[in-house]
């Protein structure tokens, strides 16, 4: 940012909700990020991490951090480099807690009087926008340059950080932050720390990959047991490790509480049994009878849809997610022609409704969709099915905790579009008319609403912590008419 004077036009176009028109405005990295910090409520002009730990807490939360394991690496290929440069290492878990920080005792001592410090939490939602709440946010590695910092505390400042992820899950472990007074910050820190990122991964890939091995070894002979049933060593993440007489096994599958019988993707049952670093599959030679799929659907508020059919996650197109909606809403089935009307209107071709019906199938597989008429042969757990009940026997928390936003935001499909205008038309008038505060605030968290947003601003007291963000919410909506 040029000078503060731009910073702060900039941060109150985006508070209520207008575009950033300068031509100095923020990259759009930061300009999203400044906008989810605001909707948080965070105050760039007053702003400290809140301390989450105790200092005597963190050597505890280090110790179980499955991160301590590479730190020897980290600190060979960073401190050295973080200490000669006046900079510091630091290092979060996946909720943004800080727990280690390392480097020069200088920039240390500048970074205690800004609480840049273990124990405090580093979210986009704690802090606003910052390098490492900011990677966590966007899954990918961030710089973020002195003012692009929302809090302006932290304009000094400048830092590079990337996220490192599980090798075996996928999930974020934390992250890797190099941060340093803004003269001192070097273009290629971003290239070092995301080298950084990726050397931890690699060395937990070959610690997994080791751990499995050995866990292969001590418990083939629960394999060579069976007699030659088909079975298989699981790890207790749920990756399969090996396989004695399988054909077809996922690489991964769902254990859920490590006992009883489990549902593979094709429909064989399998039982599992505990070991002492894993789990044996039993698995059934066969198809599983007559058992129904769990087909799980949630469609409220997501603009990228998927579904889970026992536990298998499906990516799916916005119009296979229609089709999927529109035969839950309808479980006695529908034919060609009833689909292609809800689907496409008065101008749908029941041709390119049995179209699509024949790719859907495709990706579930023929077991999941019946024809003559097509209806889901599945167990269906749907959120924008689930929310129906609370609402007709009008229990308001219940049904806006379920509530995510309008169902599939993005279709046109009439069958959908009623249902979701129905849906939301009525849950509005439930909290509307009810003014429960809780209920009312969860609602515009999904769905931004100018009279219930007015009715929250109302009725909170002065004094509550989510009086800032509901008036921001407010401006932004009165700006939108």
């Amino acid at each position: 940012m040029k000078d503060a004077g731009a910073y702060t036009f900039l941060v109150s176009q985006l508070r209520a909700g207008l575009p950033a028109a300068r031509a100095d405005q923020p990259r759009e990295l930061v300009s999203a990020s400044w906008k989810r910090s605001l909707d948080a409520a965070i105050d760039p002009d007053h702003g400290l991490p809140p301390v989450v730990y105790a200092e005597t807490d963190v050597p505890d939360l280090r110790a179980d951090h499955p991160l301590a394991a590479v730190m020897p690496a980290l600190r060979a290929m960073l401190v050295s480099i973080a200490d000669e440069a006046e900079h510091i290492m630091l290092i979060t878990d996946a909720a943004g807690h800080l727990l280690w920080r390392e480097g020069s005792a200088v920039v240390r001592h500048q970074a205690d009087k800004v609480l840049l410090t273990e124990g405090t939490r580093w979210t986009e939602e704690a802090i606003g926008t910052n390098a490492m709440g900011t990677a966590l946010a966007l899954d990918g590695p961030v710089v973020i340059h002195g003012g692009e910092h929302l809090v302006r505390l932290y304009h000094p400042w400048t830092c590079a950080a990337a996220p490192v992820h599980d090798p075996d899950t996928g999930e974020v472990l934390g992250v890797i932050d190099i941060t340093g007074p803004l003269c001192t910050m070097h273009p290629s820190t971003l290239a070092l720390v995301s080298a950084a990122a990726q050397l931890a991964e690699s060395q937990l890939q070959s610690r997994m990959t080791l751990r499995n091995e050995r866990f292969r070894l001590r418990n083939t002979r629960h394999l060579t047991g069976l007699g030659g049933s088909p079975g298989a060593l699981v790890s207790p993440t749920g990756r399969v490790v090996a396989t004695e007489a399988c054909v077809g096994l996922p690489s991964r599958v769902d254990i859920r509480n490590g006992q009883g019988t489990l549902w593979l993707p094709d429909g064989r049952a399998a039982i599992v049994e505990p070991l002492a670093e894993g789990f044996l599959l039993r698995i059934a030679p066969g198809p599983a009878g007559s058992r129904q799929p769990l087909l799980s659907l949630r469609f409220l508020g997501v603009d990228e849809p998927k579904a889970l059919l026992d536990g298998r996650e499906i990516p799916l197109t916005l119009r296979h997610a229609e089709i999927l909606t529109l035969l839950a809403l309808h479980p006695n089935g529908m034919t060609a022609e009833q689909l292609a009307l809800v689907l496409y209107g008065e101008s749908g071709n029941p041709v390119t409704a049995r179209a699509e019906i024949h790719r859907l199938r495709t990706q579930l597989g023929a077991s999941a969709i019946s024809t003559k008429p097509y209806r889901l042969d599945a167990e269906v757990d749907a959120d924008f099915i689930n929310v129906r009940q609370p609402l007709r026997e009008r229990r308001v928390r219940d049904a806006v905790a379920l509530w995510r936003g309008p169902l599939l935001p993005r279709s046109n499909a009439p069958g959908v579009r009623s249902e979701r205008e129905q849906t939301l038309a009525q849950l509005r008038r439930l909290v509307l008319e009810r003014r429960d505060l809780d209920a009312l605030y969860s609602f515009v968290r999904a769905t931004p609403d100018q009279e219930a947003l007015e009715a929250l601003t109302g009725g909170m007291p002065p004094a509550d912590s989510r009086q800032a963000w509901v008036q921001s919410q407010l401006r932004a909506c009165i700006a939108d008419e």
